[in-house]
């Protein structure tokens, strides 16, 4: 009897022990000193900082050698082109699909918010310029749908690529809105956290409208974009100068340093000169090999490259007789930007749309317009007779004019991501090289593939934008590859 009286007391005093732990658990467990919110300026920053020191760090490890830039001399399969391999590198999709939330966070702010109005035609115009980098870079992938997990859509549509850029809410029209919110505010609070533009507003406006002419010409294979970009040059609000560049520069110490400038000098002299823009820079007798990269270690008077892709396992290779990475990318990376447009890229947009009849101009204008601004960017001094010279004078080298735009335009833009590779893809300029042992068939790929991850957390609707893709292959073409 005692015994059952003694359990029924324990038993009444456990379960009050176990109600009284649940009660007040939130707020026992949660530390009142961890921030549940962030300021904009802050966000707004982390975003822009972010993007840029990925890609910047992407452009050297991975785009780099897509675009033939540098090649990579260990075991790099992604060299080879085998993209699902991806070593110091080559995987883009988790930091452009994070920073593109976080954007998302900063555009609802804006818009929640009467006093963090200032933000939104930044915001809009930034999440024009990450979605189309995904879309340029994997094709068709989650957008309208996506980063909406909060209200249970955990398993987002792939859209095309075509409704990404030209549909509402897509690329274009996110820009237009973006200019719109930025000249409709009449707001007193500034923009803050800006490390591009330092809160000018006018300058976004700048930004945003060179990005109008870059996508126009982008899709320009596909759409009539005439008359749109007529009306941007007409206007005459993109960036014309590299005073006004969408730019942010590197500092020599941490935490706002270019990454490979504090990397393991084992990592860093595993990409030296790629033998493609070893023969463009001498064919063009090119003062800025001297920015790109260092002569030979046994040769100080030699600038030599090694064709890409090559097997490690079968090539015996020593460094000092190939040129490493310039020393503006580690002793001197102070002086490198993370660049998301420049003034020669406008230009040399421009001269191609000239050439090609899209504006009105004359595209040789534009094109050492374009070259004078790169030089400048990179800092070089220009040349007095480069302009002139036989196989840079425009229309006189006898490679075409178009060829020598897009090849001038891939030069300027050694640090820009994976951009000289996507406009490779789109022009076919440079004329980059079968590489050394091709995991790809000998084929250059004219897509990323899509990550494994989607495979494992989105399965159903990734194996309906692979089976468009003929099995996630690299090989298949975007919808603006009219090549």
């Amino acid at each position: 009897m005692k015994r059952n009286l003694y359990t029924r007391i324990l038993i009444i005093v456990l379960i009050g022990s176990l109600l009284s732990c649940t009660e007040g658990f939130k707020e026992i467990n949660t530390n009142p000193n961890a921030p549940v919110d962030v300021q904009p300026s802050l966000l707004f920053r982390k975003v822009l900082f972010d993007y840029g020191e990925q890609m910047s760090y992407e452009a050297f490890v991975a785009g780099n050698l897509l675009g033939q830039y540098f090649t990579a001399i260990d075991f790099n399969l992604f060299d080879r082109h085998s993209l699902t391999e991806p070593q110091y590198g080559g995987n883009p999709w988790p930091f452009i699909y994070t920073n593109l939330r976080d954007n998302e966070i900063l555009l609802q702010k804006s818009r929640a918010n009467p006093a963090f109005a200032v933000y939104e035609g930044p915001a809009l115009i930034i999440k024009a310029y990450m979605a189309a980098a995904l879309t340029d870079l994997y094709g068709d992938v989650p957008y309208s749908e996506a980063l909406q997990g909060k209200t249970g859509v955990i398993t987002p549509a792939y859209d095309t690529q075509e409704a990404i850029y030209t549909g509402p809410g897509g690329v274009l029209d996110n820009l237009e809105k973006g200019i719109a919110s930025i000249r409709n505010y009449k707001g007193a609070t500034p923009l803050q956290g800006d490390i591009l533009f330092n809160g000018n507003l006018t300058k976004w406006v700048l930004f945003a409208n060179s990005l109008k002419i870059k996508y126009l010409m982008r899709i320009s294979g596909k759409v009539d974009v005439k008359a749109q970009l007529q009306k941007v040059v007409e206007e005459g609000a993109y960036i014309k100068s590299n005073t006004d560049n969408a730019v942010f520069r590197f500092t020599a110490s941490q935490p706002n340093n270019f990454r490979m400038a504090t990397a393991r000098v084992g990592d860093y002299n595993l990409f030296i000169m790629s033998r493609t823009i070893e023969e463009v820079l001498s064919s063009l007798q090119d003062p800025r090999v001297k920015v790109y990269f260092r002569p030979t270690g046994s040769n100080p008077a030699v600038y030599k490259g090694l064709l890409n892709g090559p097997d490690a396992s079968k090539l015996s290779i020593t460094v000092a007789n190939y040129s490493l990475t310039g020393s503006i990318f580690r002793e001197n990376s102070d002086k490198l930007f993370a660049n998301y447009m420049t003034a020669a890229e406008t230009s040399f947009l421009l001269a191609e749309a000239a050439e090609k009849g899209l504006i009105a101009g004359a595209a040789k204008d534009w094109y050492e317009r374009g070259i004078t601004q790169a030089f400048e960017y990179w800092q070089t001094p220009l040349p007095a007779n480069y302009l002139t010279s036989e196989r840079v004078a425009y229309g006189s080298s006898g490679v075409g004019a178009l060829e020598q735009i897009l090849t001038q335009k891939w030069l300027a833009n050694l640090n820009n991501g994976y951009e000289g590779w996507i406009e490779y893809r789109r022009t076919g300029f440079p004329r980059l090289k079968t590489i050394s042992a091709s995991l790809n068939n000998g084929l250059i790929p004219i897509r990323m593939p899509y990550p494994n991850s989607e495979s494992a957390l989105n399965g159903e609707q990734f194996q309906k934008a692979a089976d468009r893709t003929q099995g996630n292959s690299v090989n298949v073409p975007v919808w603006w590859d009219v090549n």
